[in-house]
């Protein structure tokens, strides 16, 4: 041995015997633990087993059938025309209501967010007797709108307008506000002190800034409300061609036609596919 290896081999032996080399394992040099890998197994397939039990007993040769019938068709193009109406009425109020949530300090503002979000955790049945109670024709606001305007909401298509918006446009609050308050508010100061006004700041300045995540919650809004089911039935009733719109339709079909009920369901299942995808760019962006 030479001179140089003694030494090297003295120097290793001081340090407590040669380095061994480490071998990192992918997540952070940590393997799996088994009492959360078992769970973790078995969520994605309690999560993906229905829905791959969907596609495999869908009547595949019978779908086009299925799906040209009118009534399908009636029930698709409501649905459409309806969860659009409802997205354009949350983002005239909710854009508004999320910069004041972000951007206001005023007393009562977390009581404010938490009735805001409240439809997210409520029933949506419950989300329709309360909407009943309000805007019935014996309801708290809807016996006036009936007696001043002769507006009557209940069972009609501009109910089921307003149930899906009652349940949507906290997901397009909740975007907003997140954008919000990531977004630099110095711009919009900078423009205040310039001369122009609030609103101006905002319209000019904020909201282009904020435009992804706009499109991101009217988006998620959108999806919320073409698959309501609850609301829509107690406050807008099952119409065909009024109100009932393709979840309504799906229940319908699956008490005298299962096959009829999964082919409407895979179209459902096929949008919200749609959605996720356009949405993962934004989601990975952010995380």
């Amino acid at each position: 041995m030479s001179p140089v290896d003694k030494a090297a081999a003295a120097s290793e032996t001081l340090r407590g015997g040669p380095r061994r080399r480490r071998v990192r394992a992918p997540g952070g040099g940590r393997g799996v633990p088994l009492p959360l890998l078992v769970p973790a197994l078995i969520g994605v397939a309690f999560l993906t087993v229905p829905l791959v039990a969907l596609l495999v007993r869908a009547p595949w040769r019978g779908m086009p059938e299925q799906l040209t019938g009118a009534a399908v068709w009636q029930a698709l193009q409501l649905s459409l025309v309806c969860a659009t109406a409802a997205t354009a009425v949350s983002l005239v109020l909710g854009v508004p209501l999320a910069w004041l949530l972000a951007r206001v300090e005023f007393p009562g503002r977390g009581l404010v967010r938490a009735l805001v979000t409240l439809p997210l955790v409520l029933p949506p049945v419950v989300g329709g007797v309360a909407l009943l109670m309000a805007l019935g024709r014996n309801g708290v606001v809807g016996k006036w709108l009936d007696a001043w305007f002769g507006i009557t909401l209940p069972f009609t298509t501009a109910g089921v307008v307003v149930a899906e918006a009652f349940v949507a446009m906290p997901f397009l609050v909740i975007s907003v506000e997140g954008t919000l308050r990531a977004a630099d508010p110095r711009y919009e100061e900078a423009a205040t002190t310039l001369g122009a006004s609030r609103f101006t700041a905002f319209r000019r300045v904020t909201l282009p800034l904020i435009a992804p995540g706009v499109a991101a919650g009217a988006v998620l809004a959108w999806a919320r409300a073409l698959g309501e089911f609850g609301a829509t039935i107690t406050f807008a009733g099952n119409f065909p061609g009024r109100t009932q719109t393709m979840p309504l339709a799906v229940y319908l079909a699956l008490q005298s036609d299962p096959e009829a009920a999964i082919a409407l369901s895979l179209v459902l299942l096929a949008v919200s596919v749609t959605v996720l995808a356009g949405l993962r760019d934004r989601w990975m962006a952010a995380g």
